[in-house]
């Protein structure tokens, strides 16, 4: 009988560490949860100022093609032409 208590007590201590063990991965796994989650509002976060930077670059580079800077004056004048098209487009389609 001694040895069924002895492999009963065993049973119970390792089922006691697997208990520890799965709450401890539980813990685990929603701090990674919760790291993700924070990974992502912040990749989001920078997105958007990416993009707002990309703009403001955008916005730069025309301004500064416009005060008579030789390096962007091409491709000012070519979103100059493009502009005008699509203003002579929708002057056409409200004299039609």
């Amino acid at each position: 009988m001694s040895g069924l208590t002895e492999l009963v007590d065993t049973l119970e201590t390792k089922l006691a560490r697997l208990s520890t063990k799965l709450e401890q991965l539980r813990r685990e796994k929603q701090e990674l949860e919760n790291k993700i989650s924070e990974s992502a509002s912040v990749i989001s976060r920078q997105a958007g100022e990416i993009s707002d930077l990309r703009q403001k670059n955008e916005t730069l580079k025309m301004a500064n093609s416009l005060l008579g800077s030789d390096d962007n004056k091409r491709e000012t004048k070519l979103k100059i032409n493009s502009l005008i098209r699509e203003i002579d487009y929708c002057i056409a389609q409200l004299a039609d």
